[in-house]
């Protein structure tokens, strides 16, 4: 965690998203943002995800949507330094090939409401559910 203390003070980010001022993982259930603006976000780990910036083989793409079902109780193991831009999280789904970059946080945080409602009517319109499927 040290090491993304430090990859979190020499970041620089683009015009687009103000600073990253602080990066807490609160394991397994959220991570929290904090930005030089004065924003803060509280991220759950089903939000992130869902919207991974990652290809992943456990999307499923309905008429063209990228739809992710059944992540609801999935938790953050752990997360990664990637450079100066961003953390690599490992979610205990093995998902861990989507790397969150510090403005890629700030859009998330900034635009969380609609995404997680858009994303509740995908899955309802495709008759899916936020639930794991049950095993037999």
């Amino acid at each position: 965690m040290l090491a993304l203390q430090r990859a979190i003070r020499r970041i620089n980010t683009s015009v687009e998203a103000p600073r990253l001022t602080r990066f807490s993982l609160q394991a397994p259930k959220f991570v929290e943002v904090e930005f030089a603006n004065g924003s803060a976000f509280n991220l759950s780990a089903e939000f992130l995800r869902v919207n991974s910036p990652a290809v992943d083989g456990k999307i499923r793409s309905i008429g063209g949507e990228k739809v992710i079902s059944g992540r609801r109780h999935v938790g953050i193991m752990s997360a990664e330094p990637v450079g100066n831009y961003g953390v690599r999280i490992i979610f205990d789904d093995l998902h861990k090939t989507g790397i969150y970059s510090w403005d890629h946080f700030y859009y998330l945080g900034s635009n969380k409401f609609t995404l997680m409602r858009n994303y509740i009517k995908t899955l309802k319109k495709h008759g899916l559910s936020r639930d794991p499927a049950r095993r037999k």
